[in-house]
């Protein structure tokens, strides 16, 4: 047996997080700086929930409000710059 505490959130949680992101964007996007974007979900060490966003020309609070209000859950957010022109937006889910 696992002494390791249960995840916060559930696969169908996490499911529901993108479909949330994939619906709404377009709301919380008005200059579709995300919506479009290549966009990657992953889990790493069981221990995160990772979405990323690359090639974004820029990233307003807004958005970046908009985006956490989506995903329902404590998060966080990094900008890094990509290119001389375009940043990686990473909002990082923590499970447990």
């Amino acid at each position: 047996m696992s002494d390791a505490p249960p995840p916060l959130l559930s696969a169908e949680q996490l499911s529901d997080i993108r479909h949330r992101l994939v619906d709404g964007l377009a709301m919380i996007d008005p200059h579709h700086r995300l919506l479009g974007r290549p966009v990657s979900y992953r889990v790493l060490d069981g221990e995160v929930f990772e979405i990323t966003f690359r090639d974004v020309s820029g990233i307003a609070e807004a958005e970046v409000l908009g985006v956490k209000k989506l995903i329902g859950a404590q998060c966080y957010c990094t900008v890094a710059p990509q290119t001389a022109e375009s940043v990686t937006v990473r909002f990082v889910v923590p499970l447990k």
